[in-house]
């Protein structure tokens, strides 16, 4: 029994000695792990207040776009791209406020609204949504070659249709008639086989042929 005593004291002071040394960093690196635990989940908390608060001004939005409120879209927009520009919402409330401010006639703040939504969606497929609605824009502004640059973006296949018959609609009002033919035709060949829009891009395509 003795014998086993002095085994356990050996260990225990061998463990004394061990904390003695390397215990102010074993304190250090728990406390360290502890902070980024806690850290890790105010963060998840913020971000999820923040989405709810997001989500309800996205709504007011929304509703206001329904209704033509203009001065209510822009007021919960600003707030939204103003306090939650990181979250998905602040890119589709400038695109909706956008759009109403078309309708409005107050196109030099549709387009910043326009371009914001560019610059901040972290979405690919809403960024490319806010290009082709840009470049629209600048189509009825007759900015030809800024509107055909903003279409030489990077977009994925599924806009690949869409985005060459706008192409071919801007090189046709600026009077390149057989450049319009040739995006006409990409966006035939991109568009899917039973995209109801193909008859559309068939009449524009057959137009643009008497033209020449």
């Amino acid at each position: 029994m003795a014998v086993y005593n002095l085994e356990e004291q050996e260990t225990i002071d061998a463990l004394k000695a061990w904390w003695k040394q390397y215990g102010n960093l074993v304190s250090m690196l728990v406390t360290a792990v502890c902070l980024v635990i806690i850290g890790y989940q105010a963060w998840n908390w913020y971000q999820g207040s923040q989405s709810r608060e997001a989500s309800v001004l996205y709504s007011a939005v929304s509703e206001a776009a329904q209704k033509s409120d203009l001065a209510k879209a822009k007021d919960a927009t600003e707030q939204l791209t103003k306090k939650y520009s990181g979250t998905a919402y602040a890119p589709r409330a400038a695109l909706l406020l956008a759009k109403l401010q078309i309708g409005a006639g107050e196109r030099p703040a549709a387009r910043g609204h326009l371009q914001w939504a560019i610059d901040h969606a972290k979405e690919e497929e809403l960024k490319q949504v806010a290009r082709y609605r840009l470049a629209t824009f600048l189509l009825d502004e007759k900015a030809y070659d800024e509107a055909l640059r903003l279409l030489e973006a990077k977009h994925d296949p599924a806009f690949a249709g869409v985005y060459a018959d706008l192409r071919g609609d801007i090189l046709a009002a600026g009077g390149k008639i057989a450049e319009a033919r040739a995006a006409y035709q990409e966006a035939l060949a991109k568009l899917d086989a039973k995209s109801p829009y193909r008859q559309t891009v068939q009449l524009k395509l057959d137009a643009s042929g008497e033209a020449l």
